[in-house]
C-alpha cells in the first residue's frame, strides 16, 4: 500500500553514495502532485535518471564546449581510462519490462495484462496509445530474448535507460512554439532588413557594419534551423521511432547500473540492437580512451568532431573503473557539439561578444545537483533490485524528481 506519509515524513533520503541527501519539503509537495496526477503506474514507477552536467566551458575559439575539458576533469580526477559514448538527439526513455504476465504479476503485482511500461524522464506515459506502448515493449521483449539475456541475467524482468527518437515524436509542441517560431520570425524580418539597408547604402548612408550584422545574424539562423531540423522526421506509430539502449539498469536480485562497467553495458546495447530484426533498436556508438595517451585523446575528437558536424548532438564520457579512494567523480559529463548548442543558447551565441560572455556561466550548481540526482537513482536501483518495498523505491525516485525543481540554469 502506498502511503502520502512515507514518501514525505523522511526530509531526505539515505544513500550508499553520498549519505543522506536532503530534500525541500515545498519541492518534494510539487513533485508528488506531478507524479499522483500524471504519472504512469506507480508499480512500474522505479527509476528516474538524474541531470548531467556539463563540460567545463571551453577556451577555444569558437567552441563552448570541447572534448578536452571532459577528458581534463577525469583525468585530473586520477582515472586512467573513460568511454565517451554517442549522445543521441532524442527524449530520455526508461523502459521496464517483464518476460510473461506471471513475472509481471509476482514481481510488480500488475495483474492488468500490461507487462511492462516506456516512460519520460518526469515518469509520464512516453505514448499515449497503449497499444503503441505494449508494441515497443513486444519488440524489447523479443530482443531481450533473442540475446540470451533472461538466462544470462538470470532475470524475468529488466529496466533500461535508452534515448528514443527522433526528438519530435515527444516535443513537436515545443519544436513549434519555441523554435520553428524563431526560425520563421528570422526568416521573414532579416531578409526585409537587409533589403532596406542596400537600399539605404544605394542612397549614400553609412550602413556597413550594421549590415554586415545582419547578414550574418541571417546566416545564424539558418543555421539554428537546420540544426532543429536534423532531429525532426515524420512518424507512424512505430515506423520512424528508434529506441537506443544504453544501460541495463537492474533485474532480479541485481543492479547492474552498478554491478558492471560501462564498456559492459555498451556491449549488452549493441547485442539488443542486433537481436532486434524489426529495426527498433539502434545501436550507440562510443569509444574507449586511454587518458595518458595523447594519440587516443586526439582520435576520440576528431570522431566527436566528425559526429557533430554530421549533425550529431555531442558525447557523454563516463568513468571506466572505479576512481581512486577519496575521490568523488561525476558520473557523466556532456559534451555538446558546436551546432547543437546554437538550439539551446540562441542562433547568434557564436558571435565573439556573445561567447565571452557565456563563458562566464557557473556550473557549480548543475554539477552538484546531477551527483545528487545520480546517488538517488543508484539507491533506488539498489532497493528496487534488493526487493524491498515500493514506497522505499519510490523515495529515492520522487526525491529526484523534487531535486528537478532546484533554481538551475535550464541551458546546461
Amino acid at each position: 500500500m502506498l502511503r502520502f506519509a512515507d514518501v514525505m515524513e523522511v526530509g531526505g533520503v539515505e544513500t550508499r553514495l553520498m549519505g543522506r541527501v536532503s530534500v525541500r519539503e515545498e519541492n518534494a509537495l510539487a513533485a508528488l502532485e506531478v507524479m499522483s496526477r500524471f504519472a504512469v503506474d506507480p508499480r512500474w514507477l522505479v527509476y528516474l535518471p538524474p541531470t548531467m552536467a556539463p563540460a567545463a566551458t571551453s577556451a577555444l575559439p569558437g567552441y563552448l564546449e570541447h572534448p578536452a575539458e571532459a577528458l581534463e576533469d577525469y583525468r585530473k580526477a586520477g582515472l586512467g581510462r573513460v568511454i565517451c559514448q554517442e549522445k543521441h538527439m532524442g527524449s530520455r526513455a526508461v523502459v521496464v519490462v517483464a518476460r510473461d504476465a506471471e513475472t509481471a504479476a509476482g514481481r510488480f503485482e500488475v495483474t492488468d495484462g500490461s507487462l511492462g511500461a516506456v516512460y519520460t524522464r518526469t515518469g509520464r506515459a512516453f505514448f499515449r496509445d497503449p497499444a503503441l506502448t505494449a508494441a515497443v515493449l513486444d519488440r524489447v521483449r523479443a530482443a531481450v530474448g533473442a540475446a540470451g539475456l533472461w538466462e544470462e541475467l538470470d532475470t524475468g524482468w529488466l529496466a533500461l535507460d535508452a534515448e528514443l527518437l527522433p526528438w519530435s515524436a515527444k516535443a513537436m509542441d515545443l519544436i513549434r512554439t519555441q523554435y520553428a517560431a524563431t526560425g520563421a520570425a528570422a526568416r521573414a524580418a532579416l531578409p526585409a532588413a537587409s533589403a532596406a539597408l542596400a537600399g539605404a547604402a544605394a542612397r549614400g548612408l553609412d550602413v556597413a557594419e550594421l549590415r554586415e550584422r545582419v547578414d550574418r545574424r541571417a546566416v545564424n539562423a539558418a543555421l539554428f534551423r537546420d540544426a532543429y531540423a536534423r532531429y525532426c522526421w515524420e512518424v507512424d506509430g512505430l515506423d520512424g521511432i528508434r529506441l537506443a539502449p544504453f544501460q541495463v539498469l537492474a533485474g532480479q536480485g541485481t543492479a547492474w547500473a552498478a554491478a558492471r562497467d560501462h564498456g559492459w553495458h555498451m556491449e549488452v546495447a549493441g547485442r539488443l540492437a542486433d537481436a532486434d530484426p524489426s529495426g527498433l533498436l539502434r545501436r550507440t556508438a562510443f569509444q574507449v580512451v586511454d587518458l595518458e595517451s595523447p594519440e587516443s585523446e586526439k582520435d576520440v575528437t576528431g570522431w566527436w568532431e566528425e559526429h557533430t558536424a554530421a549533425g550529431g548532438e555531442g558525447m557523454v564520457v563516463k568513468p571506466l573503473g572505479p576512481p581512486p579512494e577519496g575521490h568523488k567523480v561525476q558520473p557523466g559529463i556532456k559534451c555538446r557539439g558546436r551546432e547543437y548548442l546554437r538550439i539551446i543558447y540562441g542562433p547568434d551565441y557564436t558571435e565573439p561578444a556573445n561567447l565571452d560572455r557565456l563563458r562566464g556561466r557557473s556550473l557549480g550548481r548543475k554539477r552538484s545537483l546531477a551527483m545528487r540526482e545520480h546517488a538517488l537513482g543508484a539507491e533506488a536501483l539498489d532497493r528496487l533490485a534488493a526487493g524491498e518495498p515500493l514506497w522505499r523505491v519510490h523515495q529515492a525516485v520522487f526525491a529526484v524528481l523534487a531535486l528537478e525543481s532546484e533554481p538551475v540554469d535550464p541551458r546546461l
